[in-house]
């Protein structure tokens, strides 16, 4: 599981790194200056995919934490992520474009984000009863 950790936490950073490149291309391609949801991409998948992978790795290494339902938090946590990262990204294209959307659409976008980091949230606390059970 150690190595599983590293190879999650190396992934993730080069999501981040493409999410940042994106971000800054984006809006200078389509001239934009003011604030935008897309700079969180960057942010969260930073810390919550390599610098949360790699804290696992480090808990695994020294706890052996661990155990048969992990794997499935892993899969929900990381669905979360991806999912709070989809509406940070239509947020964002939304706001680059000068879209203004419509009441739902703008409910929908929120939804999504804060769907994602309801199940994001859990799966954290999960794993850390996880650890915290291990380390006694």
């Amino acid at each position: 599981m150690v190595k599983r950790y590293a190879d999650m936490s190396l992934a993730y950073a080069v999501i981040a790194m493409i999410s940042g490149i994106f971000y800054r291309e984006f809006t200078k391609f389509s001239h934009f200056s003011g604030k935008t949801s897309l700079s969180l991409l960057h942010t969260h998948y930073f810390l919550l995919g390599m610098v949360f992978f790699l804290l696992l790795m480090l808990a695994e290494k020294s706890l052996s934490f661990s155990g048969q339902n992990t794997g499935k938090i892993l899969i929900a946590y990381q669905a979360g992520l991806h999912i709070t990262a989809a509406g940070f990204l239509m947020r964002g294209l939304v706001q680059v474009q000068g879209i203004t959307p419509a009441k739902a659409l703008d409910a929908s976008i929120s939804g999504i984000a804060g769907t994602g980091h309801i199940l994001t949230g859990v799966c954290m606390i999960l794993l850390l009863l996880k650890i915290r059970r291990r380390a006694g």
